[in-house]
């Protein structure tokens, strides 16, 4: 453990829990490469993951999980992200889901207790299957066209294509949003439902190991009880703190791009020079400017994590909302500083195919089309000073 993570750890548990997950992460790195390379998926790092138990770590405590705070969430994936950053992404997705379940309790609590049950047994994920094509980001306002039609017989026939399904592949349960009686609805939809299957369409420059292929409901018919929730609005479109998952791995790439310019910086010794670049001038002013960013960047996700861990379930936990927001714009410019000064590092080394940075690059600029995105945050943050100036007169 790096001098960068311990100052971070809290107690004995999480160091237990930081070590047994790094230690996973760092020998996930070879297969990370290889999924990228191939446009697959990891299969085997999920495995090993659920043997690990790391899936439960956000079921509440009274259905057998860990229910681990927010601050441990987030600590836990920027360690993940160093060593394969599309499952830590990916597994940041399901373990966020429960985590946001477990703090509005929009659904039944059967229901809901029937789900982790299914998480801690038999090692089930899930996912929210929201954004579509034609819609755009539901952070965005974009509105399902995925329909629900009433059955007369009870039940429901669900029709539409879900993009950006993230862990397709292995996900147990699905969570479309769709229209139902012109408001929004929210169907639990196992992945056996007859009429459900998925569409390879997974073909980006980075991410590749996340494969988020599209979700395709073709008269797929759940029944009656798996209608978990209906509103004229989702309660998932509103601010989460779970999502700081997000910063968190791009942060974890930030770090795993510092470690490979360190690595060759070490090794790396030009005949021009009697010693390793890792002395040269130049070469230590990047690495201070790369820990000094890292620095700001992860206290600010940590202090806000723990800030809003001290809150919660307290209405002061609302005068977070921005802050929970501005913590991954600044991360992800953050991220994306960092990785590029990595590179500056190792030079044209740095663009093989072989070399990890150049799939950090790419995996590291899918930060910036995470929600919430970075013009909707601005004008956020615009807006509080605004108000702020406007109570001052």
């Amino acid at each position: 453990m790096s001098g960068l993570d311990r100052m971070f750890i809290r107690t004995p548990e999480q160091e237990a829990r930081f070590s047994l997950i790094g230690e996973l992460a760092d020998s996930f790195a070879e297969g990370a490469h290889a999924a990228d390379i191939d446009n697959g998926f990891a299969y085997a790092h999920i495995d090993a993951l659920r043997k690990a138990g790391y899936h439960t770590y956000t079921v509440p405590a009274e259905w057998g999980g860990l229910d681990i705070s927010l601050y441990e969430f987030v600590l836990l994936q920027e360690r993940l992200a160093q060593g394969d950053a599309s499952i830590a992404l990916a597994m940041g997705w399901h373990l966020g889901v429960l985590f946001d379940l477990n703090e509005k309790r929009p659904w039944k609590q059967d229901v809901f207790a029937d789900l982790c049950r299914e998480v801690i047994k038999r090692g089930a994920l899930v996912n929210r299957a929201a954004t579509e094509a034609a819609s755009g980001s539901p952070a965005r306002g974009g509105k399902p066209r995925t329909t629900a039609e009433r059955l007369p017989g009870g039940g429901y026939r669900l029709n539409g294509r879900k993009t950006f399904t993230t862990l397709s592949p292995v996900l147990d349960y699905f969570i479309v949003t769709a229209v139902l009686d012109n408001g929004e609805a929210e169907f639990l939809v196992p992945r056996e439902t007859a009429g459900l299957s998925i569409d390879p369409t997974w073909q980006m420059v980075g991410m590749r190991g996340t494969a988020s292929h599209d979700l395709v409901l073709d008269g797929a018919i759940v029944p009656q009880e798996a209608l978990v929730y209906s509103a004229e609005k989702a309660y998932h479109q509103a601010p989460n703190p779970y999502l700081l998952h997000i910063p968190a791995c791009y942060l974890g790439i930030a770090l795993a791009a510092r470690k490979e310019a360190l690595k060759f910086a070490r090794s790396y010794q030009p005949n021009s020079l009697p010693h390793p670049i890792l002395y040269a001038p130049n070469v230590g002013q990047q690495l201070g400017q790369i820990d000094l960013e890292l620095s700001a960047a992860r206290h600010y996700l940590y202090a806000v994590a723990a800030r809003w861990d001290e809150l919660r379930g307290r209405p002061e936990a609302a005068s977070l909302v921005s802050e929970l927001a501005a913590v991954k714009v600044f991360a992800i410019r953050t991220a994306l500083s960092v990785v590029d000064k990595a590179m500056r590092i190792v030079g044209a080394h740095s663009l093989a195919l072989s070399n990890p940075l150049q799939r950090h690059y790419r995996d590291v600029r899918f930060g910036l089309h995470n929600p919430p995105m970075e013009d909707m945050v601005i004008a956020q943050l615009g807006k509080r000073a605004v108000q702020e100036a406007e109570q001052a007169d």
